[in-house]
């Protein structure tokens, strides 16, 4: 889905009038804002699959509860956890977004993978305003570039100056 960022995941329901807890995408804060149109993927069997905010608390630095006008209660809030929350590009307020130069310098760390084994070493950190990659530098030459989210970093040893990824299947053949 070209043109479309991926800027949170609906973690679990909040209250009985369709409220949901909305996590931030890796490293940044809940960046929807009321009136927002947000596609829900995947999409769930008699769900809504887009659905406008309606209003939105912010819980914590990454967190916030968020009530959308198409889902009116628990029932329909239960069948979107789990979803993540997909908004246009153009539609993002990266005035949300602080400036964040505390990126880590991690340029010719060893990288491997909980199923792949040695990956390559890190040839740079692409600072992306929604989402940091992480460029792969493989024995071959290639590079992959790796989403630089919670989900696929397992552990970072700054002693051994090394990164454990958990990518999911077919990412490091792209």
């Amino acid at each position: 889905m070209r043109g479309w960022c991926d800027i949170a995941y609906l973690a679990k329901t909040k209250n009985l009038n369709g409220g949901l807890v909305a996590r931030g995408a890796t490293g940044l804060p809940v960046l929807l804002y009321e009136g927002l149109e947000v596609a829900l993927v995947p999409p769930a069997l008699d769900a809504p699959r887009r659905v406008h905010v309606a209003s939105v608390a912010e819980l914590s630095e990454t967190e916030a509860l968020v009530a959308f006008d198409e889902v009116p209660d628990l029932g329909v809030a239960e069948l979107v956890v789990g979803c993540r929350c997909l908004v246009r590009e153009a539609e993002v307020d990266l005035s949300l977004i602080e400036a964040d130069d505390d990126l880590p310098d991690w340029e010719g760390w060893r990288v491997e993978d909980v199923r792949a084994g040695f990956v390559g070493e890190v040839a740079a950190l692409d600072d992306r305003a929604m989402q940091p990659l992480l460029v792969v530098r493989r024995d071959d030459g290639r590079e992959t570039l790796v989403p630089l989210v919670d989900a696929f970093v397992e552990a970072v040893d700054e002693d051994a100056r090394a990164i454990r990824l958990s990518c999911p299947e077919g990412l490091l053949d792209l």
